[in-house]
């Protein structure tokens, strides 16, 4: 399964850079195929960030990678939330 969403990331991400970059020198005459390049290259960076996102986490669980510094929550903290 990592694998598989590693595979997704890259290519997803390989997405992103190609249908940004169609989207972005796009003639201002093809406005239908740059909505289209834009809207995939959306699509190709919100996937990439969330296998991203699903392999940090995946790595820091089975330690591969150390945790992100966190501040632990004290009992006595008497700040208010807002």
């Amino acid at each position: 399964m990592r694998q598989l969403i590693a595979i997704l990331n890259v290519v997803a991400w390989s997405g992103f850079w190609a249908f940004g970059y169609l989207a972005l020198t796009a003639g201002v005459e093809s406005a239908g195929q740059m909505v289209v390049a834009a809207v995939l290259a959306a699509l190709g960076g919100g996937t990439g960030m969330l296998a991203y996102f699903w392999l940090v986490r995946h790595a820091e669980e089975t330690g591969y990678a150390r945790p992100a510094n966190r501040v632990a929550k004290r009992e006595d903290d008497d700040a208010e939330p807002v």
